[in-house]
């Protein structure tokens, strides 16, 4: 009786370690739950109220550069810009465009269609008063072999070039760019002139090139413009 007694049930022995290991994944996938969540609430808590203008160039009977093909710039900058706005706006940031439309920033009975546009661009930019300016543009040249997206920035900011130096450095690594471009201070481009803020003009590709022309006009290629972008964006803002 007494050995009846002392023999211990190996399926219980079983049951009960099956319970402690699943107790215990329970608990392991909780803590890893709340460290996501908590990491989750940090970006978005540091994207808060942050205002990013993303501006797509040219627009309505400004076609912008016209390369290969008659291809015209003002599409391709407005399905890049409204990429980024999507992605941006999923990392909690708020996004306001400069236009969402193949649409100028004009008034059709105005005498100077584009210094119009362009100063309605800046006052958008100086009543929103964003954290950062993006400006989608596509580059020409009259060697065709020239390739590769550039940015810009006010040379005589240095945020500005901050700014472009992460935008630059995410659109070379993720673009796989053969021979990278280095950012570009300029003083009389009349948007980085004229902006207040930092602002950025982002030249994605060249229209002159074959193959660069032909890649910008597919969406696979422009989403991974876009998420460059926004890369380069978001690391700047962390610095800060």
């Amino acid at each position: 009786m007494g050995h009846i007694l002392n023999r211990v049930d190996p399926r219980g022995v079983f049951d009960l370690k099956k319970k402690i290991l699943e107790l215990g994944m329970g608990v392991l996938l909780l803590v890893c739950f709340l460290a996501l969540s908590k990491e989750a609430a940090s970006v978005t808590s540091q994207a808060a109220g942050k205002v990013i203008v993303v501006d797509a160039g040219h627009g309505g009977a400004d076609p912008g550069m016209v390369g290969i093909g008659d291809l015209e710039e003002k599409g391709i900058n407005l399905a890049i810009a409204q990429e980024l706005k999507e992605l941006l706006e999923k990392d909690g940031y708020q996004v306001v465009m400069t236009r969402e439309e193949d649409k100028g920033l004009y008034q059709e009975g105005s005498s100077n269609k584009k210094a119009q546009d362009m100063q309605n661009r800046c006052a958008l930019i100086a009543e929103e008063k964003p954290a950062v300016s993006v400006s989608i543009h596509q580059n020409s040249y009259s060697d065709p072999e020239v390739k590769g997206p550039q940015v810009f920035y006010y040379e005589h900011s240095a945020q500005g070039e901050e700014l472009a130096v992460c935008i630059q450095e995410q659109l070379n690594q993720q673009l796989e760019v053969e021979r990278p471009r280095q950012v570009k201070g300029n003083s009389t481009y009349y948007l980085l002139k004229r902006s207040e803020g930092v602002l950025n003009i982002v030249e994605c590709g060249f229209l002159t090139n074959p193959q660069e022309a032909e890649l910008l006009q597919t969406k696979e290629y422009q989403k991974r413009i876009a998420g460059a972008i926004k890369d380069g964006i978001v690391e700047y803002l962390q610095k800060l």
